[in-house]
């Protein structure tokens, strides 16, 4: 059984950076595709990047792209997630999710999922 857990949330202010990381137990995550998603309070989770387990391909929503950076470290079974010029939007709980389906962000297409990590963007 495969199991996710994020780490690295925390307080930041707005125009700082946060570099979020997903680490696996019980199996290795090169065998997964791997996606970042976000809920904030009263709003629906969506999808914020994700990263294929065959090639590396990456996928970024249109609120954070160019902002965030995706990347897996196999050697060290983790997956991150660099948030660069943060602002109070992107204040939500961050999940990580591992599924077979390739190329996607869709919530339902990942089968394993952490328990979240907060980010709160404020002054």
């Amino acid at each position: 059984q495969l199991q996710l857990v994020e780490s690295g949330g925390g307080l930041v202010q707005p125009g700082g950076s946060l570099r979020l990381s997903c680490a696996a137990a019980g199996r290795t995550l090169d065998s997964y595709n791997i996606g970042w998603f976000r809920q904030a309070p009263g709003k629906e989770r969506e999808g914020v990047s994700s990263i294929t387990m065959t090639d590396d391909t990456t996928m970024y929503s249109d609120s954070v792209k160019g902002r965030f950076t995706i990347s897996r470290d196999n050697a060290k079974n983790t997956v991150y997630l660099q948030m660069n010029s943060l602002n109070p939007e992107d204040t939500a709980v961050y999940y990580c999710a591992a599924g077979f389906i390739g190329a996607t962000m869709y919530a339902h297409e990942f089968e394993y999922w952490g328990r979240g990590t907060q980010v709160t963007v404020s002054s």
